[in-house]
């Protein structure tokens, strides 16, 4: 009986260390700030010059989460808002770079060299992933799990506005590309599955990451650890947290 209820007490602490170990993968916060601007829609050279002027800083994306895949490319990000919209930007150094797809509504942007946002911006469940190659070819979906996605179409797509230091202009693998930027620009109107509240003051759920399935040296990293068997970005268990002040 003695040995029975000391196995069981060992479980319990066992339990406890793995929800402990699995609780430690919930690191990254980042505060955003929010920005005003003297045109209701800002054009993308005024939010890349606030962006810069602002002097907001940018966040790394380091974890790789896999061993099979332990490329990490020099990813950087960083994030912004006002009233109306999500302000991001993401910097990239990598050995190669691909952009073959360049319609929204039919491209696996994964394939290629790809960043990631995905963000749960109200606690119902379902969130969204914006996946853009390095010409920033969309693609847009939300839902409440992996299998089940909706994809939004071009009209919507064509919202989020978006320029890339590599132009729009889709190409095979290169070698010779030194860093590539993207600033993208997202209404949060477009964010339809469910009414997103106002984010100033609010505390919400995120991640951000870098991959390529496509390309020589395939890599799958992420802002905030993943704590999966395999590469799987939908996993919302695992984001970080975004204050908006």
């Amino acid at each position: 009986m003695i040995k029975k209820i000391i196995l069981f007490w060992l479980a319990i602490v066992v339990v406890g260390q793995l929800d402990a170990q699995e609780k430690s993968l919930f690191t990254g916060e980042i505060t955003v700030r929010k920005l005003c601007f003297p045109s209701k829609v800002p054009s993308i050279a005024m939010v890349e010059a606030k962006l810069d002027s602002v002097h907001l800083p940018f966040y790394p994306i380091t974890t790789a989460n896999w061993a099979n895949f332990p490329y990490v490319p020099e990813t950087q990000f960083r994030i912004a808002y006002n009233d109306d919209e999500l302000f991001l930007q993401f910097v990239v150094r990598e050995d190669y770079v691909r952009a073959t797809y360049s319609d929204d509504e039919t491209s696996n942007p994964y394939e290629d060299s790809c960043v990631e946002f995905f963000w749960m911006p109200n606690e119902d469940g379902i969130y969204y992933n914006l996946e853009f190659n390095a010409i920033g070819t969309l693609l847009f979906q939300g839902g409440n799990s992996r299998r089940e996605r909706y994809r939004f179409s071009n009209e919507i797509t064509s919202q989020v506005r978006r320029t890339s230091s590599l132009g729009i202009e889709p190409f095979e693998t290169r070698d010779d590309i030194d860093f590539w930027r993207l600033t993208v620009v997202i209404p949060l109107s477009l964010f339809s599955l469910s009414p997103v509240a106002p984010l100033e003051g609010r505390t919400v759920m995120a991640n951000f990451y870098k991959c390529g399935d496509k390309l020589p040296t395939p890599h799958y990293v992420s802002w905030n650890p993943v704590g999966t068997e395999r590469p799987n970005f939908h996993t919302p268990q695992y984001f970080g947290i975004l204050h908006f002040e």
